[in-house]
């Protein structure tokens, strides 16, 4: 793969991929009994046209046979399904230009906070906003498994949220496997980027990390992009002005903690059951959703939950006044206990449940006030 690359992308045309040439045909040393013809070996690679790329200088396609492995080192596919494996977004189709031409903002994106809706802001100045996210960190690096603080199946809610600060545009999400890119160094991985996505540029916070061992920072990622003709914006940390203390001691979240808003401060929020200030992190109230299954419990206006049934991150146990019920539309304001086995949903106004309000949703919803 050659090193350069051009920043415009918009124009780019993509010429037709040649036939592959026809497998030859071998003669069998030896004449068998059946009168069948022997069948010709199948090809090392698939057709090429699987294999078509962005030549970026040229700004033209060309089909070419070496691709990179999850390693980031060159070679030849040998068959179809390594090369769908090696694909980099988990949720783009096969030619991968479900971000072609854009800006994308890099991070994991875990708790979709204030900072986060920040990069998204500044990725859509240059059109539609995309967010790349890295899934799979936990299992490959051995973490304890935590709870998401935002559950997969409410993001696109928050996502769409963010519309008045991306110049009404709703931010897309896609995903890439952590441990597809965990080996690449940061010229490879922005490579990747570069050559496998197509993009124009990137935006990504001052303190972002990336490469093999989190080895690149923000500096070498400019001097990288700038290698590659791709743009990059780097964004200042968004800092945590709440300053908030419990019990009189101020947290200490982590060793890369600089007062900057982060997930982790989100996590620790939630732990000590601070909703005002869960609130400011994220720029919005925070959602608990609730899985509805054959062991919800419907008294009048109580509902009883057990913790099996939670999909994301709740605060810590403990009762919360001033909480909203949802499930696809507004319900109505209601009171929350949640204890060791079960979450229950108390409504100030039991005219608001209707007689089997289990058997009409799938999914209900705490915002906590």
């Amino acid at each position: 793969m050659e090193r350069g690359a051009a920043a415009a992308l918009g124009c780019a045309l993509r010429s037709p991929s040649p036939s592959p040439s026809p497998a030859p045909q071998w003669r069998p040393l030896f004449r068998c009994p059946r009168r069948d013809p022997p069948v010709p070996p199948r090809p090392l690679v698939p057709p090429a046209r699987l294999f078509r790329h962005l030549d970026m200088k040229k700004g033209q396609s060309r089909n070419s046979l070496k691709t990179f492995s999850s390693s980031g080192h060159s070679g030849v596919r040998q068959n179809y399904d390594d090369l769908v494996n090696d694909k980099l977004l988990i949720d783009c189709g096969e030619d991968q230009d479900c971000v072609l031409g854009g800006v994308v903002a890099l991070g994991k994106f875990d708790a979709l906070h204030i900072g986060h809706r920040e990069l998204a802001m500044h990725a859509s100045k240059a059109g539609t906003p995309f967010l790349l996210s890295f899934v799979g960190m936990a299992e490959v690096l051995g973490w304890t498994y935590r709870p998401p603080i935002v559950a997969q199946c409410d993001r696109k809610r928050v996502l769409s949220s963010w519309a008045p600060y991306c110049r009404n545009v709703v931010p897309l999400e896609y995903q890439v496997e952590f441990s597809k890119v965990r080996s690449l160094s940061p010229r490879q991985f922005v490579e990747r980027l570069s050559k496998d996505l197509r993009i124009k540029g990137v935006v990504a916070g001052e303190n972002y990390r990336f490469g093999y061992k989190a080895s690149g920072d923000a500096a070498e990622l400019v001097k990288l992009c700038e290698e590659f003709g791709l743009s990059a914006f780097i964004v200042r940390s968004v800092m945590d002005t709440a300053k908030r203390s419990h019990n009189g001691v101020a947290a200490t979240i982590n060793s890369s903690d600089k007062g900057q808003v982060s997930s982790s401060r989100v996590r620790h929020a939630l732990a000590i059951g601070d909703m005002e200030y869960v609130s400011e992190l994220l720029g919005r109230k925070h959602r608990l959703v609730l899985m509805v299954n054959q062991n919800c419990l419907h008294e009048r206006k109580r509902i009883v939950l057990p913790n099996s049934c939670m999909l994301n991150m709740p605060p810590v146990e403990g009762l919360y006044e001033n909480c909203d019920l949802v499930n696809g539309g507004y319900v109505g304001p209601c009171r929350v206990i949640i204890n060791s086995d079960t979450i229950v949903i108390e409504m100030k106004d039991e005219n608001s449940l209707s007689p089997n309000p289990i058997q009409e949703v799938r999914q209900l919803g705490i915002e906590f006030g």
